[in-house]
């Protein structure tokens, strides 16, 4: 028996979709099914344009560049992220400020984000970890009060909510992921939402050309008009996305059944103050994108772990915090006290979670994770 941590989401719908796309003969990039997708994010999140990508990277990257930022700017941004995160403003020149992160979600303390602004503060990157969103309202009215621009990092958090708003479509830009460890997945490849959209965006994605406005017939010719860079991907990839599109909802639901079942497994340890489980806070519709639970420390976590590999089930732990790696101590600083960024990161255990997990394998993790406690 072996449990895998993740499957990339297979159906037959991205089968049809991509064999449909090599028939037309058009592989490269913004294709019928990239409208498609473009077409649908829109639809379902409600923001101004959605532009696939690459990766959920360069939709971070994309919007750093849109922001604006200069070398000197700063960055609020937790430190228990994913270095894309981060890497997408060090890119601009723009300096990390990391604070603390609350230890129920795991996603940065909005309390703290007022007192790490300076002048030179242009940017505050909201990531919404496990698909669970950030307190946005308080973020977005900080913001608003200090003319800071918001990219929300919402690479987990397709089909998610934050009271009735699609997690990504709050912020100025928002940025999804669509990595085959994601919901849903084209391999590789993300999505950059983009609540009022002047067109540079576009640009950017497509060399720094009007390319695009020429295959419109905005403009007689495209040219060179910005700078840019090649951030749209293959319509393969766009196809075999789409395809899990059209089902979107039964891949959401099957993943929350799964979820629900290692709740309602696993509850009688967290009541009896063995383990930590997530916590959903009111407003928050999740998509069930992970589950995790907490250990009492790090020597718990690691032994574990070790328990459930040697019976046959891929658990793994997550971010090593930012501001701890020798890349982020050169390009950022830690503002405030770290009470939980460090401690809760060495708690964190992710469990199998992926789209067509079965009952009887989310009982078998259930059962070992029971038996490590006993």
């Amino acid at each position: 028996m072996f449990i895998p941590f993740n499957v990339p989401p297979v159906c037959p719908e991205s089968e049809a979709c991509v064999r449909e796309a090599i028939a037309s003969h058009k592989i490269s990039g913004d294709g019928a099914f990239t409208k498609k997708c473009h077409a649908w994010l829109e639809e379902k999140t409600g923001t101004a344009r959605a532009l696939l990508t690459t990766s959920g990277t360069h939709a971070l990257e994309m919007a750093a560049i849109l922001c604006g930022l200069e070398p000197g700017d700063e960055v609020i941004l937790p430190s228990y992220t994913f270095s894309s995160t981060a890497n997408a403003f060090v890119l601009c020149g723009a300096k990390l400020v990391f604070v603390d992160i609350r230890p129920d979600t795991m996603n940065i303390d909005e309390r703290l984000i007022e007192d790490a602004i300076t002048p030179k503060t242009k940017v505050i990157c909201a990531v919404h970890y496990a698909g669970v969103a950030c307190a946005m309202d308080e973020i977005m009215d900080i913001a608003r009060r200090h003319g800071l621009k918001v990219v929300e990092d919402a690479a987990q958090g397709a089909m998610s909510t934050y009271k009735g708003q699609a997690l990504g479509a709050i912020g100025d830009f928002g940025c999804l992921s669509f990595h085959e460890t994601k919901n849903y997945s084209m391999g590789e490849g993300g999505a950059l939402l983009i609540r009022d959209d002047d067109g540079r965006a576009e640009i950017l994605r497509e060399k720094g050309t009007n390319r695009s406005q020429f295959f419109r017939g905005m403009v007689d010719k495209y040219t060179w008009v910005d700078y840019g860079s090649s951030y749209l991907p293959s319509e393969l990839n766009a196809a075999y996305l789409y395809g899990q599109l059209q089902i979107a909802d039964t891949i959401n639901d099957a993943r929350l059944h799964a979820w629900a079942l290692y709740r309602d497994g696993l509850a009688p340890l967290a009541e009896a103050g063995r383990i930590v489980l997530p916590y959903i806070p009111e407003g928050c519709i999740h998509n069930a994108h992970m589950f995790w639970l907490k250990t009492k420390d790090l020597a718990e976590r690691t032994a574990l772990i070790t328990y459930l590999k040697e019976r046959g089930v891929n658990a793994v732990f997550h971010y090593v915090p930012l501001h701890s790696a020798p890349a982020g101590q050169r390009f950022g600083r830690f503002h405030g006290e770290d009470r939980f960024t460090t401690a809760e990161s060495d708690r964190l255990v992710r469990l199998p979670m992926y789209y067509g997990i079965t009952d009887d394998d989310v009982h078998t993790v259930i059962e070992a994770v029971r038996a490590f406690y006993a």
